[in-house]
């Protein structure tokens, strides 16, 4: 290897902006030479620019979450590297030429853009934490911070029948805009979350549907100005339910 060539530490380290700037103008010519290999740094650089919009309010919380995003920064590592895997499936199944490539190039597309793969991001990073802007045992407050953040939002409906009462919520961000978490837990310590955001880019509808990935069930649809989904564990059996509940409602 050329002292050019960038290794897998140094593309990170690129992605990561603490190449020195002699070093990076080099990364930056091999790049550009390189189109294979700067689409899949481009890639990366799309992962950490989503990560910091979904992570844009981390800025206010007390100082003992530097250790929550080494942690979120060596998963997005492992996201690199599982895309790259992946890549490499897709070139050997495009080889191979036929029905199978275009199959493999099908699904890999579609996991790229899995719909409200945010919502289940967000319960993973904040519903299971203490990290919520404010907590709102009380349904009539949590109605007003959410009146204050979306104008065109509905009304809450009463989930106390399903066991379940406010815990409290946070204000996110993505590209498209403001978006919410709002946590709700049942007398087991059980909790579900309502994710809202504005239309994206591959869903400006979201089509009504559900998905498991993981421990964790994805419940979606669109209604007014907003997308929603609620997510909650995989066995839930109050999922759908909730689900009808909130769509009658917002």
């Amino acid at each position: 290897m050329s002292r050019l060539t960038p290794t897998e530490a140094e593309l990170h380290a690129f992605v990561d902006e603490r190449l020195e700037p002699a070093r990076r103008t080099q990364v930056q010519a091999w790049l550009a030479a390189n189109p294979q290999q700067a689409a899949r740094v481009q890639a990366w650089q799309d992962d950490v620019r989503r990560l910091r919009a979904a992570l844009a309010g981390l800025a206010a919380q007390p100082a003992a979450e530097p250790l929550d995003l080494r942690q979120l920064q060596r998963g997005l590592r492992q996201r690199r590297q599982r895309r790259w895997a992946s890549a490499a499936v897709l070139v050997l199944a495009v080889g191979l030429g036929g029905l199978g490539g275009w199959q493999a190039r099908t699904v890999s597309l579609t996991a790229q853009n899995l719909p409200m793969a945010d919502a289940l991001q967000a319960h993973r990073l904040f519903a299971s934490s203490t990290a919520l802007d404010i907590q709102a045992h009380d349904p009539a407050r949590l109605q007003t911070w959410l009146d204050q953040h979306f104008a065109r939002v509905g009304q809450l409906p009463d989930l106390s029948g399903y066991g379940l009462l406010p815990v409290g919520a946070r204000l996110l961000s993505n590209e498209q805009g403001a978006a919410a978490l709002l946590v709700f837990e049942d007398g087991k310590g059980q909790r579900v979350s309502l994710f809202l955001r504005s239309p994206g880019g591959h869903f400006a509808r979201m089509p009504s549907g559900e998905r498991t990935e993981g421990e964790l069930a994805a419940r979606y649809w669109s209604h007014g100005d907003y997308n929603f989904a609620l997510v909650s564990a995989a066995d839930d059996a109050r999922g759908e339910p909730l689900r009808q509940a909130l769509d009658l409602s917002l």
